[in-house]
Order: structure tokens, then sequence, then C-alpha cells
């Protein structure tokens, strides 16, 4: 076989890019697979609890407040899915800190427009011997406007509160799920 025919051979075979990514992905899966990379919310190996079967064994302490409440809730529904949670293997407690600051301020020296900032200190601690393994900080900004309207600022507010839970809920989860990721 000449080698113009050989190309013309080999270039039927991958023809398309999307066929060389797959013929790619084929030819580095044995490669990849020994390296130890394991997707953090996938399922564990050699019999292991994957992160997922970790994050359900968290139990999550009672934050005082609405804005607490707001976190714990996104947490838990995050953390099981709505399913019922693994008999607790750890604690996460966790402490809030609310702030509100002036951005945009008017010619009266009104503000305008104030951010909603919301700063976590967090422990997870191990059910076994009480121990803190994981000791972090979180936190989480919401810009919201203000108006005329009372009710409106209240209801902006209120919005610019749980969208800061959501995102540090989403913090609290994924340092948390890093760290028992790590763990055995």
């Amino acid at each position: 076989m000449s080698s113009p025919e050989a190309k013309s051979i080999f270039a039927a075979l991958l023809g398309s890019p999307s066929r060389r990514a797959l013929l790619g992905a084929v030819l580095l899966a044995p490669v990849l697979s020994g390296c130890g990379f394991q997707p953090l919310y996938g399922s564990g190996f050699a019999g292991q609890p994957g992160v997922a079967e970790k994050l359900r064994a968290v139990d999550i302490a009672l934050i005082p407040g609405r804005v607490g409440q707001a976190v714990r809730n996104e947490l838990i529904f995050k953390e099981t899915g709505g399913r019922d949670p693994a008999p607790p293997k750890y604690r996460l407690e966790i402490a809030l800190q609310e702030s509100a600051q002036s951005q945009l301020v008017n010619s009266q020296g009104d503000p305008q427009g104030l951010v909603f900032g919301l700063d976590a200190e967090f422990k997870l601690i191990s059910s076994a011997d009480q121990m803190v393994i994981l000791n972090s900080k979180a936190n989480s900004r919401a810009a919201y406007q203000k108006v005329v309207s009372t009710f409106a600022n209240i209801r902006a507010r209120r919005d610019a509160e749980d969208r800061a839970a959501r995102i540090i809920a989403d913090s609290i989860r994924t340092q948390v799920a890093a760290f028992l990721s790590q763990t055995g």
C-alpha cells in the first residue's frame, strides 16, 4: 500500500473533528483512570463512599435569625437533595454576621444603592470525637436599590438577603465537599 492510499484510509477513519475528539477521549481514558482523578461529586471508588454520601452525613446546627435559617435550609436541601439525611458523622456549626453598606448617595445624602453583606465562620466537627476537623470562612454580597416605597425597600432587602444566603451556602458546601473528598 502506497503512502497516499494509507493517508486516505487514515483520513476516512478519523473524518470529522468530532470523531477525532472521540478517538482522543477513548485513547486518553486508560491514562486518566490511573492518575487518581475523581470528580468532586462523583461516586466513590473501590467501595469508598463518594462526597455526596459524605455530605448527607453532615448535621447542620441551627443558625439564629431569618437569614441563618435560609442558609441552613439551602445547605440541607443541597446536601440531601430532599431525601432523608444519613446518620450524622459530622456537625457543621455556622456563625453569621450581616451588614449593609451604602454605595450610591444622592445630593441630599440619602443612600440609593446598598449592598447586603453576609460573612460566615464555620466549623466542621467530627461526631465521633468532637474534634474540629475544618475551620473556615465564607462571605457573600448582594446589591439592592433603595426607592421611595417602604414596602419595595423591605422586599428588595429581603431578596438581597436571600441571594446572599444562597451564595454563602454554595461557598460553604463547596469548601466542606472539597475537605471531605480528601478524607477517607
